[in-house]
């Protein structure tokens, strides 16, 4: 599904991401782990990519875009705690995403109706195929 460039890629996204409220707490850097494993990179690879990131890949077609979005907000949410700097930080990443800002706004919004703020994928789906018909 992923090259192993992109697999890089949306975990250095994501680290980035984390660190956006200089902040890198250790459920964010475990729930990163956990993602990375789950697309065959190993936990000393997301090591190097703390320290050094990773060239930028945009991912094709869209719907790898918006599971990459979703994992960005399960991201914020890990913590339970989302500050103003990671809401501006994750609407940024949809716009570079090129991702709708209504979708987008209305997931930030969607969110809250739900335990520990975990969208499901069934209703995130909906909300952008509502954006994009």
């Amino acid at each position: 599904m992923y090259s192993k460039e992109e697999k890089l890629s949306l975990l250095s996204e994501m680290i980035q991401f984390a660190k956006v409220d200089n902040d890198f707490k250790e459920q964010e850097y475990d729930f990163i782990v956990t993602i990375a494993v789950q697309l065959g990179v190993t936990k000393e690879e997301v090591d190097n990519l703390v320290k050094n990131g990773a060239d930028k890949k945009n991912l094709q077609p869209e719907s790898q875009r918006i599971l990459q979005f979703h994992r960005l907000v399960l991201l914020m949410n890990v913590d339970r705690e989302i500050s103003p700097p990671e809401i501006h930080g994750i609407k940024d990443i949809g716009l570079q995403m090129g991702l709708r800002p209504e979708a987008v706004d209305t997931v930030l919004k969607e969110m809250h109706k739900y335990p520990d703020k975990v969208i499901p994928p069934k209703v995130l789906i909906a909300i952008f195929t509502r954006f994009y018909n």
